[in-house]
């Protein structure tokens, strides 16, 4: 045909026309799979999970979004039930599972171009408050926060109800817990820098801060390892921590990172190699049951009953810093994305002492060093973690449960 091709439709056949029907109807038939793969790929929807934590008097509710909402409240908790729709999310094919706390179960769903979330509640709660979070500070999603409590629910800051059949959890002794808190760094060794401020200064302010707010509650006996511009060493400060019997040691902190973009805070607790550090360190006095008030009989068993008691305070170590991490989150303060860590840090080696170290956001990041040197700002901030060690104190035991895997985490 000379290279050339001919469309002369006045010729074909019935054979022509009906390969050419059949080629289009193959074709309408892959683009409708794709279509398809791409609507069965979008049905997941913009709700990307439910997560829970805290007890039968608070619980907090976190959904896990896409893109950003508002809520509308649609039942209060009244009537066992707290209901709101989200507007501009999708539900996908929606979700159900079982809740935590005050929370029996849940259930996401359709509603119109909104998704509806309902919490089944185990007993009367209401809505305390709610909040948007957006993405940021290593987390890249939203985050809608519904916290909900029991009808009669005391503040935060009340002092907590004693009843005669289940008293609060006692201290090792029968007085009010000491509480040793340590300003990080101070003296010859002012710690990081930032443009407007050093660390030592911002933390022995925090902890100043800290103190203030532990007593005022009347709960507690407060000690600072350093109440000025001064260096202490480091195993000194945990020494501090042991002399005073100290039922909590937390360490405060600012972070340094060479990209300034970097912020938010953490909290560390010690790592299992820094745990058989601390073992090996304490065991080089011969004397060191004693310390321990343990037999001294056998040094075996005596060996026995300190890794005992170096597993129980790495647990309630553990545990303050959930609650801890909780309220900060709370208030809204940045935190990294992995903001629990372990180390074998010197200020956490005391075996028989729960300590943290709490690293308040990165001094050489301009947004937290403005908040590290604002005084209302770090005020509230330590206002967050008074909160969580009153909680500490009343539930050391709490679990906060993750709704995907219902573990403790």
């Amino acid at each position: 045909m000379n290279g050339r091709v001919f469309l002369d439709l006045s010729r074909w056949g019935l054979r022509e026309w009906a390969m050419t029907a059949l080629a289009f109807l193959v074709i309408c038939l892959g683009l409708l799979m794709l279509a398809g793969r791409g609507l069965a790929a979008g049905a997941q929807g913009d709700v990307l999970g439910v997560r829970f934590g805290g007890d039968g008097q608070r619980t907090r509710v976190v959904i896990d979004l896409e893109r950003t909402t508002q809520g509308r409240v649609i039942e209060d908790g009244a009537q066992g039930q707290v209901i709101l729709s989200l507007l501009d999310v999708s539900a996908g094919r929606g979700a159900t599972g079982d809740g935590s706390g005050l929370v029996r179960s849940y259930r996401v769903g359709a509603q119109g171009g909104a998704s509806r979330i309902q919490l089944d509640l185990a007993k009367n709660g209401e809505i305390e408050r709610r909040f948007l979070l957006p993405p940021g500070d290593g987390v890249g999603h939203y985050r809608y926060v519904i916290d909900v409590k029991a009808k009669g629910a005391r503040a935060p800051n009340a002092e907590p109800a004693r009843p005669t059949s289940q008293p609060l959890p006692a201290p090792r002794r029968a007085e009010k817990p000491m509480i040793v808190i340590d300003a990080g760094h101070g003296g010859r060794d002012p710690g990081a820098s930032g443009v407007h401020a050093r660390e030592s200064a911002v933390t022995l302010a925090a902890a100043q801060q800290l103190k203030a707010e532990l007593e005022k509650t009347g709960r507690y006996r407060v000690r600072l390892t350093r109440t000025g511009d001064a260096y202490v060493d480091l195993y000194r400060r945990v020494s501090i921590a042991r002399q005073a019997d100290a039922d909590l040691f937390i360490s405060l902190h600012a972070d340094a990172g060479t990209d300034p973009a970097l912020r938010g805070a953490s909290v560390y607790t010690l790592s299992e190699q820094g745990a058989g550090r601390a073992v090996r360190e304490f065991t080089r006095d011969a004397d060191w049951h004693r310390e321990l008030r343990l037999p001294g009989r056998d040094p075996s068993v005596d060996r026995i009953l300190l890794d005992m008691t170096q597993r129980a305070t790495q647990n309630r170590s553990a545990q303050f810093a959930r609650v801890l991490l909780t309220h900060l989150e709370a208030v809204e303060h940045p935190l990294l994305r992995r903001s629990h860590r372990d180390a074998g840090l010197a200020v956490l080696l005391a075996p028989d002492v729960p300590a943290v170290l709490l690293e308040m956001g990165f001094i050489t990041n301009p947004e937290d060093e403005r908040l590290l040197t604002n005084e209302r700002q770090r005020r509230r901030m330590m206002r967050a973690v008074a909160d969580g060690i009153d909680r500490y104190f009343r539930e050391p035991s709490a679990p906060l449960v993750t709704a995907s895997t219902g573990a403790a985490g």
